[in-house]
């Protein structure tokens, strides 16, 4: 099986919005992860200043309303189009965005996930999305993130990981607090049996109940922020309380075992604690579940 057709289109487009200046691929090393539960983890050091869309200062304007036609891979439907990352580590990173305002902390709905199941015809990969600025989305405007991959490729370093949760996912307990690793507590998994649009769905929403992250039928908003991630076997919901800690953002990639270190990060501290507990810092506590606190 060669390499997927928008993940071809994805490379070539690359090419030409490097020459024209549209795509500022970020200049990043690969650096020993070093400490406690460090394997399964990869730590890519990111070489001078993170660009604007990464910095926490000021206003910004929203780079998708309009979007860059030279980073445009495809419209999706009606309602989504398909575009490459300006700003990406690994070049062919595409965004699923919203055509029209939609928000970022807002329930994803049947559109987005019919959208998703377009492009998965013709693409797939490592799938995220960030539900807002405590769980590391840089822009509030909708978008989910595909890092394709070609067959026999890991999809990243903590698949196993994931798949360990698979078997240890259940539903919450109602009223009593629960205990243990905060990470355990904090995620739920599922296999995905069925690549519909509407199955996609339907795991979204169970996950979401799961994490006490509420119901689009009695929340206007989801009640906590998270990170979702998903392939083409199984998908995985993180509660998440906030975004950065000792200097690192980390986002749902973090949790897929990819971390992206700066001027700012704290070294020493990650070297002495590993990055598990990296992870540990920005979830929840493990006695708090079904929190009411919003999505920041």
């Amino acid at each position: 099986m060669g390499v997927a057709r928008l993940h071809q289109l994805a490379i070539k487009r690359s090419e030409e919005a490097v020459t024209s200046g549209a795509m500022c691929p970020l200049p990043t090393r690969v650096e020993p992860c070093s400490g406690p539960s460090a394997q399964g983890f990869e730590l890519r050091h990111l070489i001078g200043s993170p660009p604007r869309h990464l910095r926490p200062a000021g206003p910004k304007p929203n780079p998708f309303l309009p979007w860059d036609r030279r980073l445009e891979l495809e419209p999706v439907g009606s309602h989504h189009v398909l575009i490459l990352n300006k700003y990406p580590v690994q070049i062919g990173h595409m965004l699923l965005i919203s055509r029209q305002w939609a928000p970022q902390t807002g329930w994803l709905t049947p559109l987005d996930w019919k959208a998703v199941h377009a492009v998965r015809k013709d693409s797939d990969g490592l799938w995220f999305f960030n539900s807002g600025p405590s769980a590391g989305a840089s822009q509030p405007h909708r978008h989910l993130q595909l890092l394709p991959r070609e067959a026999g490729e890991s999809l990243c370093p903590r698949e196993s990981w994931w798949k360990t949760r698979l078997d240890a996912t259940t539903e919450p307990s109602t009223g009593e607090p629960c205990t243990g690793d905060p990470l355990n507590v904090h995620t739920n998994a599922v296999a995905l049996q069925n690549d519909s649009a509407e199955a996609l769905h339907a795991s979204y929403l169970n996950l979401c109940r799961a994490q006490g992250i509420g119901s689009p039928d009695l929340d206007p908003n989801p009640l906590r922020p998270y990170n979702l991630l998903f392939c083409d076997r199984w998908m995985g919901l993180v509660s998440r309380r906030r975004d950065e800690c000792h200097g690192f953002s980390v986002n749902a990639l973090g949790f897929a075992g990819y971390l992206l270190s700066s001027e700012q990060s704290d070294r020493s501290w990650l070297d002495s604690h590993g990055p598990e507990a990296l992870l540990i810092e920005v979830v929840p506590s493990a006695n708090v579940r079904g929190s009411t606190d919003a999505v920041g």
